[in-house]
This record gives structure tokens, sequence and C-alpha cells, in this order.
């Protein structure tokens, strides 16, 4: 021990007892290799204790008294003058306390590791690994059943959908020529186009008024296509309502109405993005879609889409029309107008 080496010819005078019912003695204590050596004034050795099994029985007292570890007979007694050999001891003491192991901090530490563990496990794999589970568990049926609760919390801003006999027959139509799944319109939504649990995609009146060609209103199914196959929509309603959301579909089957209300906000203001190109253009290529009339009416001047202009599957193709000029009128209509 370092901590010796200051102290190795240190000495002083005590009270020396032998045992309870012994006499006390006046001794002289030395402090030797890692030892307190105990003699009498004819500097013969009486008892050697260990400093690592030296105890204090009146810690901040005086005189201080120390006695061997599980020995409270035997004692040692100091005046109150040996200040400085008391320090000593009591330095000793300090550092072969630090020295020794603690397995309660390590007891503390493994806890603490564990329970750190644990939140990180809850953190960050947990919620995906419920959503997974979730997502393969939860039948088309329950899907669409939250799809259509949306919807109708969507029309309450949107107005209520366009219901118009026949361009619901043309609608129909359209859907089954892209094999899209649900259609809806609505006649004054935030964005253009959106898609749904359960396989609905909504669309705007816009993408079908504004336009002279369906090219156009089948881009932008074809674009939530594309997004849905990119991220289940299901998914994106449990990463938007969370945890507990997720936890509740997964044990009843049920979402809130708060977070199908959250949900409707977020998809009401939430910009909307374009799909990895790429993957878009093979939705195109698979419909057997011109990508170019859709192209220009996102950007009139081709310059932002041009990528899909260039990349149009159906360039130089001919293409079987999507459907008659009549029904094309009829879908046009769908809204009443």
């Amino acid at each position: 021990m370092t901590a010796l080496s200051q102290y190795a010819r240190l000495e002083a005078t005590a009270l020396w007892r032998a045992a309870p019912d012994a006499q006390r003695r006046e001794v002289v204590v030395s402090l030797g290799d890692a030892t307190l050596v105990i003699k009498d004034m004819t500097d013969q050795a009486l008892a050697h204790w260990s400093l690592a099994a030296v105890e204090r029985a009146n810690p901040g007292a005086r005189p201080a008294i120390y006695h061997p570890d599980g020995d409270t007979g035997e004692t040692l007694e100091f005046n109150e003058d040996e200040t400085e050999i008391i320090e000593a001891i009591e330095k000793l003491r300090r550092a072969i306390t630090r020295s020794r192991p603690h397995p309660g901090r390590l007891r503390w530490l493994g806890m603490f590791v564990s329970i750190a563990v644990v939140i990180a496990i809850a953190a960050f794999w947990l919620p995906g690994a419920m959503q997974d589970h979730t997502l393969r568990v939860v039948p088309n049926v329950k899907r669409a059943e939250i799809g259509a609760a949306l919807l109708k919390r969507i029309e309450r801003v949107s107005g209520t959908m366009c219901a118009d006999s026949e361009g619901l027959a043309a609608l129909s139509q359209l859907s089954s020529r892209l094999a899209a799944g649900t259609l809806a319109v609505l006649p004054n939504m935030t964005r253009p186009s959106l898609h749904l649990p359960g396989g609905l995609v909504v669309l705007n009146r816009s993408v079908i008024e504004d336009h002279e060609e369906p090219d156009v209103a089948a881009g932008f199914v074809l674009t939530e296509m594309t997004h849905r196959d990119a991220k289940d929509p299901l998914r994106d309603v449990l990463q938007i309502t969370g945890l507990l959301e997720n936890f509740r579909l997964l044990t009843t089957g049920n979402l809130t109405p708060t977070a199908l209300d959250v949900y409707t906000e977020h998809l009401m203001t939430e910009a909307p993005v374009r799909p990895e190109m790429s993957a878009h253009l093979a939705r195109f290529e698979a419909a057997a879609l011109r990508s170019t009339p859709f192209a220009y009416a996102l950007d009139i001047t081709g310059e932002t889409t041009l990528a899909m202009i260039e990349g149009d599957p159906m360039n130089g193709r001919l293409t079987e029309p999507l459907m008659s000029d009549a029904d094309w009128l009829r879908l046009q209509s769908i809204c009443g107008g």
C-alpha cells in the first residue's frame, strides 16, 4: 500500500486491553507493514493487528478506541493528543476500504444495466415488434372497417362522398381497369388523393373534373397504390396513434375515436409526397397507362416531373383508352356537377 510509506516510522503510546476482564496497560503502537504492532515498554511485541481488520469502536469521538474486526473485547485506546497516529490509522482504513471489492455496488450496477436493457428493448424493439405482429393478425375486414371509419371523419371536413349512380358505375369501371380496389371521390378534400386501410383510395373531385382525360385521375390512383405497396397504411395509422393504440387494437380489435381523429388530422395536414420513381413507373407499365398526362397535371411546365415524362413506359406504344367518352363524362359528373 502506497499510503503506508509516509507513516512507516510513526509511533505513539496507547492503553491496550487484551480481554474484557484484563487490566489496561500502557503500550507503544507503531505502524508496521500493513499492521499495527503493539509492544510493551521493553519493546517486546504483544500483538499484531492487521490494518485491514482494524475497526473503530467510537467513530468521531475521543479518545479514539479501536479493536480487531469481530473481537470487541481486545481494545486499543489512544489519548486525545495522539492526533497524528489517529489520523494515519483513519486514512489507512479509508484507503483499505476503497481497495476492497464492493459486491453491493456490483449488484446495483447489474440491476441498473438490466433495467437499462429492458427500457431499451421497450423503447426500440417492442413498438416495431408489436406493429409487425398486429399487421400480421388484423384481418382484412377489420382493416376495411378502420378505413371506413377514417373516411367518415374525412367527410366531416371534405363533404359527403360523391354518390351519383352513373358516376359510381364509371368509377367502379375505372377501379376494375386498374385493379385498384375500392375508390371514393370527395367534393372538397385538402389534397388530391390519399389511401386508407382496407384498400380504399380516395380522390378529390378536382382530379376528375379539372382534366380532359381520365389518365390523370388514374395516375393519382396508381400513385396511392404505389404508396400502399411501399408501406402498409395500417402501419402508418399505428405509428401516428402510438403504442397504446397498437396494444388496444391487438387485444380488443378496435381503435379509440380519439385515435381515429388524430390520424385523420394527420392525413388532412400532411403534404403529399411523390413515391419512388422506378416503383411508380412500374405501376404505370403494369396498368398499360401513360405517365405523361399525369406528369403534366402535377407540373404544367414538366420541369419537376421530367423523369416521369422521359420514363413514360407507354411512350411510342399504342394504348387502349381507359374508358369510353360517355363513361368519362359520367365519371366527371359523379359529384353532381
